[in-house]
């Protein structure tokens, strides 16, 4: 419930916030778990549409 209310907070669909998140995690570095963060997925979400 956390994550989900967390999400909501910054501004992001739950559903599609979880959904990104659980299908990079398993790629993801260990050392680096900030970038999972909501508040800095929404930077990596748009720097990734940039790109694309």
């Amino acid at each position: 419930m956390t994550v989900i209310e967390t999400a909501q907070l910054n501004g992001h669909d739950p559903q599609a916030y979880l959904a990104d998140i659980l299908g990079r995690i398993h790629g993801h570095k260990i050392n680096r778990p900030d970038e999972l963060l909501p508040w800095i997925w929404t930077q990596l979400n748009s720097a990734n549409s940039e790109v694309a």
